[in-house]
């Protein structure tokens, strides 16, 4: 059963696709220092999907989560409009993005299905709009009325 608040927009099925690509994702992570290997995937307007994982750095700044490997690499590839990402791991209960993967997922709209899971099936959908619902955005960074 999956947990979907107020989420809509996204079909179960779509859900536990993206989930099933997100863990096959998170087998590619490198995670020498944390051993927490995190899967995601983003289901773009066009259908595509692309896969991330976490990528870890002895310098721990450089490292990169799998929510935001997964954006970088949708709009690397031209693709601007994201319905949905998923994020999966060894987690208690469904794993939900860090602060500066909501905030980068948030760039793309607030109404962006996120569907967190653990590897034993938990499934819970909301928005990523309820995830972070104070972001920083473009309206903020031009508040003074002038635009780049």
């Amino acid at each position: 059963m999956i947990d979907r608040a107020n989420a809509g927009e996204i079909t179960d099925e779509q859900a536990r696709q993206l989930v099933e690509k997100a863990r096959e994702a998170r087998q590619k992570a490198y995670v020498p220092y944390s051993h927490f290997p995190v899967g995601a995937a983003v289901l773009t307007g066009s259908g595509r999907v692309f896969t991330g994982c976490n990528v870890e750095n002895a310098a721990y700044g450089p490292t990169i989560c799998a929510e935001r490997t997964a954006v970088v690499k949708a709009v690397s590839e031209g693709e601007r409009e994201i319905v949905a990402i998923a994020v999966v791991a060894d987690t208690e209960g469904p794993c939900s993005p860090c602060g500066i993967c909501r905030q980068v997922i948030s760039e793309f709209g607030k109404e962006i299905r996120v569907v967190m899971a653990n590897l034993a099936g938990a499934i819970r959908v909301k928005t990523i709009g309820e995830l972070l619902p104070s972001t920083f955005d473009a309206d903020q960074l031009y508040s003074s009325g002038e635009r780049g």
